[in-house]
């Protein structure tokens, strides 16, 4: 009888906000062995290592075996499952950030076509994805080594690429947009400055962070700089007024609030648990 087994690892808490590892591991699977339906909060990539499985998404299903990727978008119902006769073994890698969709924007991924069949550099893949896996740890620094290991792993994608045309407008005005809030999120910048930037309408752009990203603009805003916030309370001895303000608070009740609706939790709060964590 097969071997049925899992490995996997889920990264605690991710510090960097550009891209993060999510979660990594790889799995022997018995007959039928079905995940969802349902959706997942960040990208997701399988690669299949051998036998086979089926993937259900946007009402399409896919019949996959070795050497085939799938990838899962945020917020997507998907559904996969084992073949009952020659259930696959495989290994993902889960991850999220401000850099992932112009990434996979070049790649021949889309929401429309998910699935990559027999790829060619399969070995790399499973490869950089074990890898990843053996790195693992809480650390800061193991934090900064996976998601360096990410980057040359998404980068085997954009190899032998069928992808010649540009990336869609939309896709581009949000990247910009992630630009300009990545070097400006600790200055009171408004949505109006982002569109500006951007080149467009705020209407225009809320649609494109809505199709790009299943988020406005400003929910995008508040949660990069509450990402910033995280890191400066776990790692600095800062006031709760001094970080607000170095992460384009203006209001520290109004950053506290805004905290607590994402992380469910105030800032001192998050501070103290993580401090007792060490």
């Amino acid at each position: 009888m097969t071997e049925i087994f899992k490995n996997s690892y889920i990264v605690p808490e991710k510090d960097l906000v550009s891209l993060s590892v999510y979660n990594v591991g790889y799995q022997k699977c018995e007959s039928l062995y079905t995940w969802g339906p349902g959706i997942r909060n960040h990208y997701l990539i399988h690669y299949i290592i051998s036998g086979k499985g089926y993937f259900k998404v946007n009402g399409s299903l896919y019949a996959l075996k070795a050497g085939d990727c799938f990838l899962v978008y945020p917020n997507q119902e998907i559904l996969y499952y084992a073949d009952e006769n020659d259930p696959w073994e495989y290994c993902w890698i889960g991850f999220s950030g401000s850099d992932a969709p112009s990434i996979l924007g070049a790649t021949d991924f889309s929401p429309e076509s998910p699935v990559l069949f027999s790829c060619p550099f399969g070995d790399e893949i499973q490869k950089q994805f074990l890898y990843i896996y053996a790195i693992r740890g809480n650390d800061f620094k193991n934090a900064v080594e996976m998601t360096g290991k990410l980057y040359t792993a998404l980068a085997l994608f954009m190899k032998d690429t069928n992808q010649t045309k540009k990336r869609g407008t939309y896709d581009g005005y949000v990247q910009k947009s992630i630009e300009y809030i990545s070097s400006h999120y600790s200055y009171p910048i408004t949505v109006e400055d982002i569109a500006q930037y951007a080149g467009v309408s705020r209407s225009h752009l809320f649609r494109a962070f809505q199709s790009c990203l299943k988020q406005s603009p400003k929910e995008y805003l508040i949660s990069f700089r509450i990402k910033q916030a995280c890191l400066l309370l776990k790692t600095s001895d800062l006031s709760i007024t001094s970080i607000a303000n170095s992460v384009g608070f203006d209001n520290s009740l109004y950053f506290s609030k805004a905290f607590h609706k994402v992380k469910g939790m105030s800032p001192t709060q998050y501070q103290k648990k993580k401090l007792a964590s060490k």
